[in-house]
Formats: C-alpha cells, structure tokens, sequence
C-alpha cells in the first residue's frame, strides 16, 4: 500500500482579511478530510509596489475598478500575526495542520518564530534567491511549487535549497500551473513525472483547474502531495473564490483521491482476495469432447476446453495429448490426472 497523499486545502486570501471566515474555511477543511489547510504570509509593501496592477484573472474576479493596484488588493488581505495565532489555535483545536506560504522574507521570520513545520514556497519565488536562502536556512521541510518555470529553473531553486543543510528527501516539488483557472490543455501532468525522474525527488501537484478530476489522476501518477483552493462560496468577492472548489467538492476530492490510493495498491500481479472465487467459474478445465474407451489414446481433438476451471488446467494440453485414458469416460467428463496411464 502507498504512503497516504498529504492534501492541502489552499484556503489562501480566500478569508477575505477576515479571521472568522479564516476559521470557517478550517473547518470546511477538517470536515472535507484535508491533511493541512493553508493560508498566505505577507505584508504588502514588501511584496509588491504601489503601482503594481493587478492579474488579468483577478480583475475578473474583483469587484473594484479595473486599474486598481496588487497593493491595494493584497492590503486588504493581509492577516496580522495575532489572527495567525488565533487560527494557528484553531487548527490544533480541530486536529488539522497550519501552513501558511510566505511571500516575503520578513514573513518568513514570522512562520518560523510561530513554530511552522514546514515550509511552502510558491511559484513566484522561485527565481529569488535571497527567499530561498533564508527558507533553506529554517532547515525545515519544503515543499516548492514550479508554476511558470522551465527545468533548468526548478534545478536551480533545488540547489540554492540543498546547498545548506537541507536534504533533498525533505523537499516536494509540486508541479504546477498559475493561470486561474488553468485551461486542461495547459496542465501538461506528464512534466510532473519528469520532475521525479529527472531530478530524484518527491512530487506533487498544485492544481488550478475548475474540476478535481487532474489532482486524482496526479495522485494515480505518483503524486505524494496535492493542493488546491477552498472556498465558501464561490461567488464571493476576492481573487481567488471562482477557482475554488466549495466544501462539498473538495471533500469529494479527498474522498477520490483516497479511494485512488487504495485501488493503487502494493503493485503485485496476483489474484485479489474479492476476486480469487471466480476462478473456479470464469476459467476452464479439460474436459473429454465424446466419450473415450478404456485404454484409447488421447488426441487433441478427443478434448474441449469447458468450465469449471477446478481441473487440469488448458495450459497443460499437450501434457494431456498422446497419453492413454485408465478407464471408460463418458462426454463432457472433467479430467484429472488420475484418469490417465502414466
């Protein structure tokens, strides 16, 4: 049996700024069976300048003016260190882990003094390597997101990160794709096989899609993580709520992804348990085609294969051939080995 997927409901920026909806999205995610739930890190002057606009998706989703600035955007949204401890508080109250993804080095510094088990990076920081530095340095668990980068890139971000003490085997990279929604044509789930083989590592898959169909085919590819947006509702206002999936259809993911998991199996060819019964039913046997007297020897048209498979099998046919039967043997009589003259 595989090792369980971790699943992360990306709550995001999808509380709004607002810590009670922040708890809400928890527990929408114990209930949908998520492993962790995870929100964004940040400040916004240390993100992005005044002037910077927002993405072409989330103007469709905004209800705002259309020239309206990240930074206004994403103040709006920001989370002060006591909500993360409230909701830090209210993740261990309901049983599920708190991620949050830092998107400055600042916010970094934060998540690791409030105690964070790991750390997850995201795409748009892959190519800053003070960021990476700084998260290598936590010497914890990371899990990477690739979104918009070429191989040579990710190689790259995973040298900056194994080059202090960090060991390969405590990174995951997920693969990935930032436009919101990701069209199908463009999720390419084959590149997150090539991660694996290319780079010997764990993988997963951030996912951006409209449907949970292409994390559970990420898991049956070998995926050990799976992430994506969670919502309330989505129709409410904010960058992120229409790429969302709602309670009852993420806990249909998780519930899909995990009977995935099982149907995977431990990779043995072997007749399984529920089906080892119908052997004697659907497989056959030798059986005598018309009758054969004392003695007679057998010739290949003398025989029928017929069920129940409870007999000498067909695959011993020409073991059977050419060998001279004990004892008169009536149409449609089953072979056994007994019935023969050695």
């Amino acid at each position: 049996m595989i090792e369980p997927t971790y699943i992360i409901a990306e709550a995001g920026v999808n509380h709004n700024g607002n810590a009670k909806i922040a708890k809400q999205l928890v527990d929408a995610a114990v209930d949908a069976g998520a492993n962790f739930i995870k929100f964004q890190t940040f400040r916004a002057e240390s993100l992005v300048t005044r002037q910077t606009s927002v993405a072409d998706y989330q103007k469709k989703h905004l209800q705002c003016e259309v020239d309206q600035s990240q930074y206004t955007m994403l103040k709006r949204l920001e989370l002060d260190i006591n909500n993360h401890r409230e909701i830090i508080r209210y993740c261990i109250e309901r049983g599920i882990g708190f991620l949050s993804t830092p998107f400055d080095i600042e916010s970094i510094d934060l998540l690791e003094n409030l105690g964070i088990s790991m750390f997850k990076v995201p795409s748009g920081e892959v190519t800053n390597l003070p960021y990476l530095e700084r998260v290598a340095s936590m010497d914890k668990p990371v899990i990477l997101s690739t979104g918009m980068c070429l191989m040579e890139e990710v190689e790259m971000a995973l040298e900056i990160l194994t080059s202090a003490s960090l060991d390969k085997k405590d990174i995951t990279i997920l693969h990935c794709n930032t436009e919101y929604p990701t069209p199908y044509q463009d999720v390419n789930l084959g590149a997150m096989v090539t991660i694996q083989r290319h780079l010997g590592v764990k993988v997963g898959y951030s996912d951006h899609t409209l449907g949970i169909e292409i994390p559970i085919a990420a898991v049956a590819l070998g995926a050990v993580v799976i992430e994506k947006h969670i919502t309330l509702d989505r129709n409410m206002n904010g960058p992120d709520h229409a790429s969302s999936l709602e309670p009852l259809e993420f806990k249909q993911m998780v519930q899909s992804v995990r009977n995935i998991e099982v149907a995977l199996g431990d990779g043995v060819k072997r007749p399984s348990p529920s089906e080892s019964a119908n052997i004697l039913f659907a497989r056959k046997s030798i059986h005598i085609l018309k009758g054969m007297r004392k003695g007679q020897q057998i010739k290949r048209n003398d025989l029928i294969m017929k069920r129940p498979g409870d007999g000498i099998s067909p695959m011993k046919l020409y073991q059977v051939v050419g060998k001279r039967v004990k004892k008169d043997l009536v149409a449609d009589h089953k072979l056994g080995w007994g019935d023969l003259i050695s």
